[in-house]
């Protein structure tokens, strides 16, 4: 099933997300994951957490993959030896942030829920994550590289910050028209969504 995506200006986006219960039926978490990643790919996303789809439980997927592909030339300029990243797909189930080290580096971010905007946002290199898998084991994991902006990006919708809120005061400023009409429905996009106050589904 694909969920239409939440589009900024509904609350769930800016409402930190509950755990999810131990008792919640397998088979339900499982479909409710199977379902995030469909949505997820059909709108060509890398990530994607629960409360994008209206959800305001602690749940996110990513398929780092298409950010970490390499094409032939980009291959041809590997030094010998370099370590290439490979892509990572993971649910991760009541995440909880253990550490954020590492260098801060700039990327250019953008959001499903936020269509056509992309801003030079700033995260730490390495991370670690407290998470539960879809079988519900504990883990604790390091990231690093475009894994952990994945995750960084998607933890932050599950605490209920967006990537626009990271940005400076001026670029808020520079942005808000744009984003109000963006949480009116004035928007390009080639996937559904759901714009708050409307009940609408594009």
């Amino acid at each position: 099933m694909i969920y239409p995506i939440v589009a900024i200006g509904d609350p769930v986006l800016k409402t930190k997300a509950k755990d999810i219960a131990a008792d919640m039926p397998a088979a339900e978490l499982k479909q409710l994951i199977a379902d995030m990643f469909e949505t997820m790919y059909s709108a060509s996303g890398v990530g994607l957490a629960a409360p994008q789809v209206g959800k305001a439980v602690r749940l996110f997927v990513m398929d780092s993959g298409p950010m970490v592909e390499l094409d032939e030339e980009d291959l041809a300029e590997l030094e010998e030896g370099e370590v290439v990243e490979e892509g990572i797909k993971r649910a991760f189930i009541n995440p909880q942030m253990v550490s954020e080290t590492g260098e801060e580096w700039g990327f250019e971010e953008g959001c499903l829920s936020i269509p056509g905007i992309r801003e030079m946002v700033t995260r730490h290199a390495d991370i670690v994550l407290r998470y539960e898998d879809e079988n519900r084991q504990v883990h604790e994991e390091a990231f690093s590289g475009m894994a952990a902006r994945v995750i960084q990006h998607e933890y932050d919708h599950l605490e209920g910050i967006l990537f626009t809120d990271k940005l400076s005061g001026f670029k808020k400023q520079l942005l808000k028209g744009k984003l109000a009409r963006i949480s009116k429905g004035d928007a390009r996009h080639d996937y559904r969504m759901k714009f708050a106050g409307e009940g609408r589904r594009r």
